[in-house]
């Protein structure tokens, strides 16, 4: 297989992933690993991927990939912590949920749930609710943004400080190994430091591929999350961290 089919198979491989190996890509194309550091070194080139030891990842930077390509990444494994997620909340309760396709599966998981007045900043939440006759669903005001449903900016903000909610859920776009939690858009930021203030306990919603980007901007840090679901085991000594932080970290995979 010459690399121009193997580039663009490498590239959806990441998307999925969140990472490649050098080793893994020689096996799956039955190539030399030399034929794979080539082809990921040229990708690197072109800004594609991001190259780091035994690999590449997804390139870092100060804007989100789209949002289509947000939904398919992982999307096994985000339904997977949704499930999670969905079970530690009860019915009979007020609850946020934030922007993001993690928490729109989560949304999807409390389909079921009952006496449930969920209030949101993502229009696709509120539309996915809208199918269970037992939730009250309140949207927030705010600027749409039109690439992903959410509304953001001050009006958001505002309407989210009328509320004390018995929970929130809310995700990020990448998250550090100091455990803070990243993003990229300065007005969801406010948004979603607002939710943390307004919220009596806060679970948070981010797969393994959240551990190897970088977003330019911090909401918090997990110290100020009640639950974390995520897939993988946490890189580093974060797992350890979060116990020193009180922070219940729950692995849907091993």
């Amino acid at each position: 297989m010459s690399q121009t089919f193997r580039h663009p198979e490498i590239l959806e491989i990441a998307r999925r992933q969140g990472k490649v190996t050098v080793e893994g890509l020689a096996g799956h194309f039955g190539v030399t690993l030399q034929t794979i550091r080539r082809d990921l070194t040229e990708l690197g080139e072109a800004g594609k991927l991001e190259r780091v030891h035994g690999g590449a990842v997804l390139p870092s930077g100060t804007t989100n990939i789209g949002y289509d390509e947000r939904r398919a990444i992982n999307a096994a494994g985000k339904a997977a912590m949704a499930q999670a997620c969905a079970a530690r909340i009860p019915d009979d309760i007020s609850l946020f949920l934030n922007i993001g396709t993690s928490t729109e599966a989560v949304a999807s998981a409390l389909l079921g749930h009952r006496n449930l007045m969920v209030v949101t900043n993502n229009m696709n939440v509120a539309t996915i609710l809208a199918a269970n006759p037992d939730c009250e669903v309140i949207v927030t005001g705010g600027q749409l943004r039109r690439a992903d449903g959410g509304l953001v900016g001050n009006l958001a903000a505002e309407t989210i400080r009328q509320f004390k909610f018995d929970m929130a859920v809310i995700g990020c776009s990448a998250l550090d190994a100091e455990g803070d939690m990243l993003d990229y858009d300065i007005q969801e930021i406010s948004v979603s430091q607002t939710i943390l203030r307004q919220s009596r306990r806060t679970l948070l919603v981010a797969d393994h591929t959240k551990f190897t980007r970088s977003a330019p901007v911090r909401i918090a840090s997990l110290a100020e999350i009640d639950v974390f679901v995520t897939d993988r085991p946490l890189p580093g000594g974060l797992d350890a961290a979060c116990r020193t932080w009180g922070c219940d970290v729950v692995v849907t995979q091993g």
